[in-house]
């Protein structure tokens, strides 16, 4: 038995948050070709303050001195299904009907990240919420 990998669900990160849908309807949205699947790391500095450290109750304290580090933060998405984002109801140029999907990160994020890679106009809205878009990727 044979099984259709267009139906399988992907998700594709973007900065501030990632959007899962079926591999069929990123295809469809993005094109076969999209060189949009991926994101760049931001770059992150962590400060740490200052303070005391007990390694073992009721032993000596050590002095901790303030320090920082930087590392880049790549983009992710939760994987339980308590955290598998916002379901969200999509529709763009081309589609037939309306298509469900959900989005991790704020909906904003997902309107700039549309408005930066999306070869169609999109539309969206979370479910019995405002309606967001167009949105689409304007050629220079």
């Amino acid at each position: 038995m044979a099984s259709d990998p267009d139906a399988r669900e992907a998700t594709l990160n973007y900065d501030g948050g990632s959007l899962t849908m079926t591999m069929g309807n990123l295809k469809d949205l993005f094109g076969t070709e999209a060189n949009s699947f991926g994101a760049d790391g931001q770059p992150k500095t962590v400060s740490v303050t200052g303070h005391k450290r007990t390694r073992v109750i009721g032993g000596p304290q050590t002095d901790i001195q303030p320090y920082a580090y930087e590392f880049i933060q790549w983009p992710t998405n939760g994987r339980a299904n308590a955290a598998g984002g916002e379901p969200i109801v999509m529709t763009w140029t081309g589609s037939e009907g309306s298509w469900q999907a959900r989005v991790s990160g704020s909906l904003w994020e997902l309107g700039t990240f549309l408005q930066k890679s999306s070869p169609k106009a999109v539309w969206f809205h979370a479910k019995g919420g405002e309606g967001y878009g167009p949105f689409q990727k304007i050629e220079e």
